[in-house]
């Protein structure tokens, strides 16, 4: 008896991420869903916004990192000049508020988070009863209209396999046209974006981050897959938001990008989803969102 109530609440949990059991059921579970009049109108805030933050973001870690980056800018002279004002800019600000001269210091990524957006997010246990790992707000202050995470994993169009990869996996995304991410950091699912990433290197380019994978993040944002589900008890804060990144996305920084595509042969943009906050957030405060968003 009590191995039969272990697996109905396992299934009860899961079911919401297993592909065959979605095609069917989808619509019947209003409360997992997130209802918009028509796919223009999925978006909280703009892309340019997205964009923005993303830049900004992932300059900042590149910046922090540029030691580690020799090979990269040995090939974009151009970019290097860029990077090494910017560098010489922070310095000088650095400078002038610590008043020493020690040099570039290098920060952790969730340093450089907060140092660059005001927060910091980190994976913990949930507030919710048996819902195992959450999100939270561990340092600073979200205003509402924030991109506060990503949802890294294998990027699968309509087409493509993904059943064995779905068996036992509670981490399959559903974008609004139909597009599936595979968010596990374990098993094939793990296999399978690492083999997609590994692909696609380019010499000393990486179009992806690999590094959400592990406890060690190189991209601090990359947590968005352990978001919880709302419940009746706490409503959504946060609700995810498809972005394409653009053609122009500077090549360096792809490295920080938590997304791969699952077909190598495909020319279309690269699909995220990023986690935008629907009200102020607080220090201490854990994320919860809606599943799927859907065309009414």
């Amino acid at each position: 008896a009590a191995m039969l109530r272990e697996l109905r609440r396992r299934w009860r949990s899961y079911k919401y991420r297993f592909v065959p059991w979605l095609a069917l059921n989808l619509r019947r579970q209003r409360r997992t869903l997130r209802y918009v009049p028509e796919s223009s109108q999925d978006k909280i805030i703009a892309d340019e916004d997205v964009f923005k933050t993303l830049l900004k973001t992932f300059k900042a870690l590149f910046i922090n990192d540029l030691s580690r980056q020799a090979d990269i800018l040995a090939l974009l002279p151009e970019v290097k000049c860029q990077y090494l004002e910017l560098l010489s800019v922070e310095q000088k600000q650095s400078e002038v508020n610590s008043c020493n001269h020690q040099g570039h210091h290098v920060f952790s990524p969730e340093e450089v988070l907060f140092n660059t957006l005001g927060f910091t997010v980190s994976r913990d246990r949930s507030s919710l009863v048996s819902a195992g790992t959450g999100v939270f707000v561990t340092r600073g202050f979200v205003p509402r209209g924030t991109v506060v995470s990503m949802y890294p994993g294998t990027v699968y169009r309509k087409h493509e396999p993904i059943f064995f990869q779905s068996l036992g996996n509670p981490f399959i995304f559903r974008c609004i046209d139909g597009v599936l991410i595979d968010g596990n950091d374990k098993g094939l699912s793990r296999s399978v974006y690492r083999s997609c990433s590994r692909r696609d290197q380019l010499g000393p380019f990486q179009m992806s981050d690999e590094s959400w994978l592990t406890a060690t993040l190189q991209n601090p944002l990359a947590v968005g897959q352990y978001v919880n589900n709302c419940s009746h008890e706490k409503s959504a804060n946060v609700c995810y938001q498809e972005f394409d990144v653009p053609g122009h996305f500077p090549v360096e920084l792809k490295q920080y990008l938590p997304n791969i595509v699952y077909s190598h042969d495909i020319e279309s943009h690269l699909r995220c989803v990023v986690l935008v906050t629907l009200r102020d957030i607080k220090q201490g405060e854990e994320l919860f969102s809606n599943y799927y968003t859907v065309v009414s």
